[in-house]
């Protein structure tokens, strides 16, 4: 029977499988960690800026995390096919602020730091989501555990900010922008989900000679999460709520190293 738990623990126990997982995964981290370090730096607001970094950070160390588990198993990264990189697809659809943007020496104004948290708020929503998935099938093993968990921490943590800071913009006046921003970020992020699930759901078949029919069942199993969002699932990624742990980001980054 094919599950969430039986199908990461077939990509965990092959090598080249395990290889193309995490390269995929420390490559979005690694973006995140340079996209949100250069907002840091161009944001004017003083309140938001260090927890920007901070969240910057905790991607930088994310990617490294991911690159040592490739380490431990005597694995290098690979190189990460165009149509897994879900980062750059959302950008090439306007969503977030795009590299180009970033990578000039310009002040971000307020619809940019909207632009920016919505982003994060619906991006965030699907990356706590996907880590407590691998924590309930990870969250003892002996060799991803520990890095499976303070991925997922860090993840809720980035979550609970987006919250934070969107609802205080919102009680600023900009609850309409932050809304609009929201649906259209949630309703492009979806249909990019499904693009790059399919896209990884194929290269992991071709890698372990998974059956045509067990790739049928997992394509359909995708589209059918697909249909369930575009339903009305992606309003999940829209609504904000005061989160139980405030100011998450606040402080430095916690000295304990995965590496």
């Amino acid at each position: 029977m094919l599950s969430a738990r039986s199908l990461f623990q077939e990509i965990h126990a092959h090598d080249e499988a395990f290889q193309l997982f995490c390269s995929i995964a420390a490559k979005g981290e690694d973006q995140g960690g340079w996209e949100n370090g250069r907002i840091s730096r161009l944001v004017a607001d003083q309140w938001l800026a260090p927890r920007i970094a901070r969240h910057g950070a905790d991607e930088d160390k994310h990617g490294r995390i991911f690159n040592a588990l490739l380490h431990k198993r005597g694995l290098a990264p690979v190189e990460v096919p165009d149509d897994t990189d879900y980062t750059m697809m959302l950008e090439r659809q306007g969503i977030g602020l795009a590299h180009n943007r970033l990578r000039r020496d310009e002040p971000l104004g307020e619809a940019d730091v909207i632009t920016y948290l919505a982003h994060s708020r619906v991006t965030e929503q699907r990356a706590s989501e996907q880590m407590r998935l691998l924590r309930k099938v990870f969250g003892q093993h002996p060799e991803l555990g520990r890095a499976v968990r303070m991925i997922s921490d860090d993840e809720d943590n980035h979550l609970a900010y987006c919250h934070e800071e969107l609802l205080r913009l919102a009680a600023a006046g900009h609850g309409r922008r932050i809304l609009q921003t929201l649906q259209e970020t949630a309703r492009a992020e979806i249909r990019t989900y499904r693009d790059v699930s399919l896209a990884v759901m194929a290269h992991m078949g071709r890698i372990l000679r998974w059956p045509t029919a067990k790739s049928a069942v997992l394509a359909a199993g995708i589209h059918g999460v697909f249909a369930y969002e575009l339903i009305g699932g992606w309003h999940r990624m829209t609504t904000l709520k005061m989160p139980d742990r405030l100011d998450a980001l606040g402080g430095p980054p916690p000295r304990e190293s995965f590496v």
